[in-house]
């Protein structure tokens, strides 16, 4: 699904011609394909010449691994705060809950549609793998102290609750706040029943 720049969804526009250069790029990419998408209209809808693009970017690869990179450090540091955190529901509940503020108040939305849009052109990315296998860590720990074949499954639905929270139609009566809160209602129900099952039930 991709979000068009006038959505209500859509990054704020950055003033750092760096970090605005990105969030247009990435856009284009989400909405036409990586593959399909020049240097040239990259600076069309920046609205400047290719050679002013060039000035801070070389390449598409050069742009997208610059943008992943500043999501990776954040997912970093989430990930070993997670670690810390206790294996039991509450921990589960407290690691969703930092991913969803993450997502609802960072550019990270806009990476994950990139890797979800152009799944055979990120493959050569490092960046891209990484934040794949970023995302699994985080489900991996969600699924902790819970060896049963659902618990890694309703750990990546729980994660991915929250993505469809954000992207789901927008409607003028629902609040990007209640989306979220909503979304963590869906997810708190699929990380409450990783871990012991005194009713065996699996």
């Amino acid at each position: 699904m991709s979000i068009r720049p006038d959505d209500p969804r859509a990054p704020a526009q950055p003033a750092d011609p760096r970090s605005r250069i990105q969030v247009v790029a990435l856009q284009l990419f989400t909405e036409q394909g990586y593959e399909r998408t020049s240097l040239r209209e990259i600076a069309e809808r920046l609205g400047v010449t290719k050679a002013a693009l060039y000035h801070h970017f070389r390449s598409k690869d050069e742009i997208v691994d610059n943008y992943l990179d500043d999501r990776l450090s954040d997912l970093d540091k989430l990930i070993a705060w997670a670690r810390q955190q206790p294996v039991d529901t509450p921990g589960r509940r407290a690691i969703v809950a930092g991913y969803a503020d993450r997502f609802f108040t960072t550019g990270l939305p806009l990476a994950v549609r990139f890797l979800e849009q152009n799944q055979t052109a990120a493959t050569h990315l490092t960046t891209a793998q990484r934040m794949r296998d970023q995302l699994a860590q985080l489900a991996g720990l969600l699924a902790r102290g819970d060896e049963s074949p659902g618990a890694e499954l309703r750990a990546g639905l729980a994660l991915f609750a929250i993505y469809h929270g954000w992207s789901a139609p927008q409607t003028s009566r629902i609040t990007d706040e209640e989306r979220k809160r909503l979304a963590l209602v869906v997810a708190y129900e699929l990380v409450d029943r990783i871990g012991p099952d005194p009713a065996g039930e699996d």
